[in-house]
């Protein structure tokens, strides 16, 4: 069996216990080395254990080392960054080895999305305020529909997380500025979260490029008023008052 396998936001302990026990399993680890921390693989994996970075791999290359742990009948871990199902890569690996009849399994994985709001002590969703988190990029290589261009996404005033554009931050507050965000709206970027150098930068959405500096990879800006702290915003789902199936209060609905 192939086993697609999230490793988490980087933390070596951050990754599941299913995914460190098949890890601990496999005789083939195909890891994204250009993403995943090492460590994992230095931890994990079994003295014996054939280990490939795919950071220098084609997606040929990648699909017959896990063809040939099929055929061999060795268990095989394709290690991804995060959870696979977040800019992961892996629906053309997906057609590959079903074109061939292989059968994978998908092990989900903490994405840096939740390593981001972990490290800032915080929600995505304002009680009373926005219940909506947008998960977006900006275009490059890979284009984005016109209809998904952050100033169209920002019209809708939810909280957004943006990936793979840590290297344009202007660019990114420009166009969220441009589509409707007040330029005072909290906005932050964290950069290699849950890792030891992980950083934490926070401004307002007008005045993050001017004080993020260096980082052009491996990190999220996060925009959204879920970053203002003096919020005076509670669930009511605790409030002592509030019914549901499970305790009975003075308000029902």
């Amino acid at each position: 069996m192939i086993y697609f396998v999230g490793a988490g936001p980087g933390a070596e302990d951050l990754i599941t216990v299913r995914g460190a026990e098949l890890l601990k399993e496999a005789g083939i680890i195909v890891y994204a080395g250009s993403l995943v921390n090492v460590e994992l693989v230095r931890k994990y994996a079994r003295k014996d254990c054939e280990i490939h970075d795919s950071s220098h791999m084609t997606l040929d290359e990648i699909i017959n080392v896990l063809a040939d742990g099929h055929r061999r009948k060795v268990l095989t871990v394709r290690l991804h960054s995060g959870d696979p199902a977040i800019y992961g890569a892996v629906r053309e690996q997906f057609r590959a080895l079903r074109e061939r009849d292989i059968p994978f399994k998908v092990v989900p994985g903490v994405s840096s999305l939740f390593g981001a709001s972990a490290a800032l002590q915080t929600e995505y969703m304002i009680p009373g305020g926005t219940q909506t988190l947008i998960i977006t990029r900006l275009d490059g290589r890979t284009k984005v529909p016109e209809r998904e261009r952050l100033r169209e996404l920002a019209k809708h005033g939810a909280s957004i997380a943006v990936f793979l554009s840590a290297g344009k931050v202007r660019r990114v507050c420009e166009e969220l500025i441009a589509g409707g965000y007040d330029v005072k709206t909290p906005a932050a970027v964290v950069y290699k979260a849950t890792w030891p150098e992980e950083i934490i930068i926070k401004a307002s959405l007008k005045s993050l490029p001017e004080v993020v500096e260096g980082i052009t990879k491996s990190a999220l800006i996060l925009v959204g008023e879920f970053l203002n702290d003096d919020i005076d915003a509670a669930s009511r789902l605790y409030d002592e008052a509030f019914s549901h199936e499970y305790r009975n209060g003075s308000i029902h609905p």
